[in-house]
Order: structure tokens, then sequence, then C-alpha cells
């Protein structure tokens, strides 16, 4: 966007959730309690695996920096969100929104990228477990994490340069609850054409590929998984992928449909429902789906309650 649509534009006003008040509160209840739950929920992974040597593991490495991830990929969404329900505010600055789609881009297209980064650890892990500490080595996982986020960045800021250089004039309201791609675009006054096409095309390369990538890891396992003989040994291996495969069909999955479709009034509708699944239900999911079926991680939180109980006990 050029400098002189940023100082004429006072800003754009969230289309949000509903605006009925019954249903508003009891959305703001809902979507608070999942919020919350988030929080706690990925903060709780995340100090579990800072501070137990027992987890210093690649996979868990991997899972740290996605619950990391989730918390701020719904905080860059969803308090907002919730200030639109409880007092009605749905005004955004111009800036406030280019942030909001920035690191909303950012932080999901890094999540899609960690999650295509722990598939390959999976697959080390199961398909040639005598290198796995040479090829998943504590370097190699920082470089792979590294590389996640700065792809993320790079394909955030390429789109979000490519929504605001449109000009905007008088249209304001964003069929959304929050500032995404589809939407904002949607709002320029000028031929979009040539631009929904572009940022479809850069996600549709990155989504593919990282969802391609994922496949044919799990290709891979599963055709090592009909080698072994040992019962015990499939149902294990098994198990150490079906936390990993319901978040990447849960995630990757709605994303591809938000983002592949055609922009009309219907899609963008459905995008909206389609984004509380990815924004509110899912980061809040996570550290369910990977505490309750990893016994790892069960075992070290009851370590953690057990010091807690007794240093409490201490006092």
């Amino acid at each position: 966007m050029g400098p002189e649509n940023v100082t004429t534009m006072e800003g754009f006003i969230l289309l949000g959730i509903t605006d009925e008040r019954d249903l508003k509160i009891f959305c703001f209840v809902l979507f608070l309690t999942f919020y919350l739950f988030n929080l706690s929920g990925n903060l709780c992974i995340v100090l579990l695996i800072t501070i137990d040597h027992s987890l210093y593991k690649p996979m868990y490495y991997f899972l740290a920096n996605l619950s990391f991830l989730d918390i701020f990929y719904s905080t860059t969404t969803v308090p907002k969100m919730l200030s639109g329900l409880l007092v009605g505010d749905k005004r955004i600055s111009i800036f406030g929104c280019i942030a909001q789609l920035h690191f909303f881009h950012f932080l999901g297209s890094t999540e899609a990228l960690l999650l295509t980064s722990m598939s390959y650890d999976r697959y080390v892990a199961i398909c040639n477990p005598l290198r796995y500490h040479v090829l998943m080595g504590r370097k190699s996982c920082l470089q792979l994490a590294s590389c996640c986020w700065f792809i993320g960045f790079l394909y955030s800021l390429l789109q979000t340069i490519i929504t605001f250089r449109l000009p905007y004039c008088n249209r304001r309201q964003v069929t959304h609850f929050y500032c995404d791609i589809k939407p904002v675009i949607k709002l320029a006054c000028a031929n979009t054409n040539q631009s929904e096409l572009l940022v479809s095309g850069i996600f549709a390369i990155v989504a593919v590929s990282t969802f391609s990538l994922i496949i044919v890891s799990y290709m891979y396992i599963g055709s090592h998984l009909l080698n072994i003989q040992s019962r015990q040994g499939r149902r294990k291996a098994f198990s150490t992928c079906t936390s990993h495969i319901t978040v990447v069909f849960l995630y990757i999955g709605t994303a591809l449909c938000m983002y592949l479709g055609p922009t009309t009034e219907n899609s963008l509708e459905q995008d909206r429902m389609s984004a509380i699944l990815v924004t509110v239900i899912t980061p809040a999911l996570n550290p369910l789906i990977y505490t309750l079926r990893n016994k790892e991680v069960k075992k070290s939180l009851q370590r953690l309650l057990g010091r807690t109980q007794y240093c409490a006990k201490c006092y």
C-alpha cells in the first residue's frame, strides 16, 4: 500500500462472528475458555520440555516450538475477536490490520513447516533408527527449526506486501473476525484478479509442498511398519505418529480448504467458520492430542505435579 493510502484511510471494521446479543455472550464464554485452555496447555508443554531432561529429544524440541507458536498464533486474532464480542469494538487501524495479517500468516506457515519437520523426524526415527542421533542431532534440529521460522517469515512478508500494495478507498468492512488476505483484498478499489492469483499461487506452493512431504514421509513409514513382525513393535511405532497425523489433517487440511478456493461471499462466510477451527479450537486441542497419547509427556507431568505437591507440603 502506498503512503498516501495509509494516511487517508481510517482503518477497517471487522465483521466479527455474530451481532445477536445472546449468541455473542455464548461465543465469548466458549472462545475465552478455549483460549485460556490453549494458553495454559501449551505453556505447560513448553515448561515441561524445558525443565525435564528426559524430554530433551528432537521430537519434543519440535513439539515445544509448536506449542510456543500456537500460543502466539491464537493471540494474533482471538483477543481482538473477544473484544468485539464483549464490547462491540470492531475497529482496527490500518497498521493494526497489516500487523495482524502478517503475524497470522507468519505463524501459520511456520506451523505447517514445523509439522513437516516433525514428520521427517518420525520418518528417521522409525525407518532409520541407527542413524537417528546423527541425522537428528542438536545442530540439525536447530537448523531445521530456524529454516521453518525464516521461510515462514519470508512467505508472510511477501503475502503482506502483495495485499497492501493495492489501493484501498471507502470500503472498510472486512468480512471476517480478523484481517486475512482474501477478505482484505476484496475491499481494494482496483482489479484484484492478478493479486488473488498471485497470493493463491504462493500459498499453494507452500501448503501443497509441505502436505506432500508429510504424505511421502508417512508412505515410507507405512511401508516400513508392514515389515515389522512384532505386533507390539508396530503398535509402538504407530502410536508415535497418530498424534502428529491428527494435527496435520486438522490444521493443514482446513487451511487448504480456506485458501485454495475461489473468493466469493459464500466462501468468505465458510472461511470464517473454518478459521474458528484453525485459530481457536485446534491450538487448544493440540496439548490434549499430544499428551493423552504420549506416555513420556504424561510421566513428566506426573513428576512435575508430584514435586509441586511435595513443595506445597513443605510450606
